[in-house]
């Protein structure tokens, strides 16, 4: 069974950082394409970067160049390190089994499914 955790999510003001984690567990973690996903107060969900199993990463770009993602095979984590936070950032944030290329740059649906954690709250004050 597929189990998606995540943590870190926090209240930073404007122009700070935070990184959050994914534990994953019940399937084959480092070759598995992985997302983070967000969804803001009233708003669809917003897919915000990926990442396969060879590192190749992709990114939105209303984060381009302020968010990283990352994956750590032995521990089988996905990190979301965000810097230079902006209010707009503020909302849930899900990790996800999901394939980068799938959403970048394109208008997709997204929709939740049981391959996605249960999100964690991440809030930017101004």
């Amino acid at each position: 069974e597929v189990h998606l955790v995540e943590s870190g999510g926090a209240l930073v003001q404007q122009g700070g950082s935070l990184t959050l984690s994914c534990a994953a567990s019940g399937f084959t973690f480092s070759s598995a394409a992985m997302s983070w996903v967000r969804q803001a107060p009233g708003k669809d969900f917003e897919w915000v970067t990926g990442i396969y199993g060879d590192g190749r990463a992709y990114y939105a770009d209303s984060v381009q160049g302020r968010f990283k993602i990352s994956k750590n095979n032995a521990e089988k984590t996905l990190y979301l390190q965000m810097n230079n936070l902006e209010p707009e950032d503020t909302a849930a944030y899900y990790c996800a089994i999901l394939d980068p290329l799938t959403y970048y740059r394109s208008d997709s649906h997204l929709a939740r499914s049981e391959y996605w954690g249960q999100g964690t709250q991440v809030t930017v004050s101004s």
